[in-house]
This record gives C-alpha cells, sequence and structure tokens, in this order.
C-alpha cells in the first residue's frame, strides 16, 4: 500500500481515517456561512473542512439545464449563486488556518485548480465529475501535489485510464462513490471500496451521499482510509446539498466512530493475554459434585465442570476421563488435578 501524507497526515491503512468535512456549496456562496461551517467542524472534531473552487463560466457554458433531482433551479444560476471570490476563498483558507484545520478545495476547471494552486494548497481533491477528464487531472497532476481523486459515474475500465494519468507523477487516493443524491443503501457498494485498494494498492475511501453515516463506518471496516460527507450546520438551511449533509452531532459521532472502527479492525483469532483475567473466572474446569473413594471409577454422577477455571484439568477435556479410578478418596465440589485420575496425562 503507497502510503502518503498531505500537510505532515499520513493517510493510509495504518492511520486513522481521514474525513473530509464537504462543506461545498453548502454557504451559498456567503462567506460568513462558510466560517460558520468551519467553527461547527472544528467543534465536532474535524481535521480537514473542503470547500468547492467555482469559476463558473470557467466551468461550464451558459445553460438551462437543472441538476436532475437535486434542484429544479438552473445548474448555471445555483453555480453561480454559490461562488465564493478569490478573496473570500483566502479569507476562508485564513480561517481554516487559525482554527487548526486544513483547508482543501475541489476545483471544477483549469483556472479554479490554478487558483487554488496559488493560494498554496497542499492537496487537491478531484469530484467524480473530473474523474475522467483527463486534460484537467493531467494540468493539475503538474502541480506534483497529491490528489484524492472521487470515482463516481466511473467503472473500473475508466478509472484505470485516469490512475494512468497520475502514475509516477504524484501520491493519490481513489474514493469510491455513488453519484445519486441521495444514494440509496442498495446502491452504495461498500465491495468497491476494497475492489479499489486490491487493484491500485493505494489508500482509497469513500465519498459517500447516502443518509446518514452508517455506510461510512462499514466502510473504515472495509480498509478505507478517507471518508467524504456534505456538511451542514442545520438540514432546514437551503441549499441543494443540505439535504443529503450531516449535522455536528452526526459529524462527531462519524470522526469518532470511525476512529473507533480502524482501531478495532485486522488482527486475528487468538487468545490474548489480556483475556487471562477472565478466563479464570469464565472457563470450566473439572470438578468433583460428589464424594469419590480411592479406586472408585469416574463418572457423569460424580464429575462435571463447573466454574472458576482455576482448575488444571479444562472442560474439553471431560469425556477423557469418564470411566477412569480415582487414586485417592476425593471430597465433593473441589477441582480435580491430573494425579488424582489413574491413567490420564494432561
Amino acid at each position: 500500500m503507497r502510503e502518503f501524507s498531505i500537510a505532515g497526515r499520513n493517510i493510509g491503512p495504518d492511520h486513522p481515517p481521514l474525513v473530509l468535512v464537504e462543506v461545498g456549496i453548502n454557504h451559498e456562496g456567503s462567506v460568513d456561512k462558510a466560517l460558520q461551517l468551519v467553527d461547527a467542524a472544528v467543534a465536532a472534531g474535524a481535521e480537514v473542512v473542503k470547500f468547492q473552487c467555482h469559476i463558473t463560466d470557467k466551468e461550464m457554458v451558459p445553460t438551462d439545464m437543472t441538476p436532475g433531482e437535486i434542484s429544479t433551479e438552473k445548474l448555471w444560476d445555483i453555480i453561480k449563486r454559490c461562488e465564493l471570490t478569490a478573496d473570500e476563498e483566502r479569507r476562508a483558507q485564513a480561517y481554516c488556518a487559525e482554527k487548526g484545520v486544513l483547508y482543501l478545495s475541489t476545483p471544477f476547471s483549469r483556472e479554479a485548480a490554478d487558483r487554488l494552486n496559488d493560494m498554496g494548497v497542499p492537496a487537491f481533491k478531484i469530484g467524480s465529475g473530473e474523474c475522467n477528464n483527463l486534460p484537467l487531472l493531467d494540468h493539475i497532476a503538474g502541480f506534483g501535489k497529491p490528489m484524492i481523486l472521487s470515482t463516481g459515474m466511473n467503472d473500473l475500465a475508466s478509472v484505470k485510464r485516469s490512475v494512468a494519468v497520475l502514475d509516477g507523477r504524484v501520491p493519490y487516493a481513489l474514493m469510491h462513490c455513488t453519484s445519486m443524491y441521495p444514494t440509496p443503501y442498495d446502491k452504495v457498494r461498500l465491495g468497491a471500496v476494497s475492489e479499489l485498494a486490491r487493484e491500485f494498492g493505494v489508500p482509497v475511501g469513500l465519498s459517500d451521499h447516502s443518509m446518514g453515516i452508517w455506510t461510512c463506518l462499514g466502510a473504515v471496516a472495509l480498509g478505507a482510509s478517507i471518508l467524504e460527507k456534505h456538511f451542514t450546520i442545520s438540514r432546514s438551511w437551503p441549499g441543494p446539498d443540505t439535504g443529503i449533509s450531516i449535522e455536528p452531532n452526526e459529524l462527531k459521532d462519524m470522526i469518532d466512530g470511525s476512529r473507533a472502527i480502524w482501531q478495532a479492525r485486522g488482527g486475528v483469532k487468538t487468545i490474548l493475554a489480556e483475556e487471562q483475567p477472565v478466563i479464570e473466572f469464565a472457563y470450566a474446569t473439572l470438578v468433583s459434585i460428589a464424594p469419590i473413594r480411592a479406586g472408585e471409577a469416574l463418572s457423569r454422577e460424580n464429575v462435571w465442570v463447573k466454574r472458576p477455571g482455576t482448575g488444571p484439568i479444562l472442560a474439553e477435556r471431560f469425556p477423557e476421563v469418564l470411566g477412569k479410578r480415582a487414586t485417592r478418596d476425593i471430597p465433593a465440589e473441589v477441582h480435580i488435578a491430573p494425579e488424582d485420575i489413574d491413567g490420564f496425562v494432561l
């Protein structure tokens, strides 16, 4: 696994998942709301707050198209309304630095990428719509900075073509994504997280549009090193993405839960040394349940298995002692030792 780091934050299976808190355009073009969202993300424990860098006339031609079921408003109008100016972008970046979180942003045009590079961003997050935009990927890779590439609306063959542009030029991670808003749980396809890791040997993650945090937590169990969710202070806020966004309490749960699951994943089925105190009271070992005379045969009527597990003969050996004879008088309700049984070897 080719691990890498962004601004000193290591990313890969051996490190806690990096949560990208996707403010995106939930600020609706208001830098003051953008800063409120940064505050809320920081309070929930965020490491990274991510925006979207839109320069509308550089990323699309004028159009009356609407974004499907996301909104009935014209796409052009949404993007234009939600733009931040270059100065506002820098203000948001400086505010993130002041609050101790990393600022990232997704460019949707060559000019937006140039703006972000001039701002000194340490990495680029690429949206699914640009995954197969090979000219733009090539342009951004030319900056030599780490890239996190979302792969929604692309199959494995398409992702391979995109990866070919990045390989050997920049460190990168791949994000599985389903570009449905919201994504039904049966369309999330968490298996693709593992598939991307096997196929490309780079850190992988989930950029998720389903409701709630459950699929992100599931992705961590399958090896996701990066998680991305849209974020808002309240789903009652206006905006095309707020309906699928998580709120501050959910973000905190996702950050805490992802770290807990990361710590818990992996391992093999062994007995831990730390389990010994419980073994001593929870295991069952061989005991007498009635007085046994020397020479008497052991049977289900005079021996059985009970807790605590401090006796020398474990319950799994019980069938082996039946029919063997006691070497001494054994009182009731005591642990039986190997030397108490004729011909028994521990």
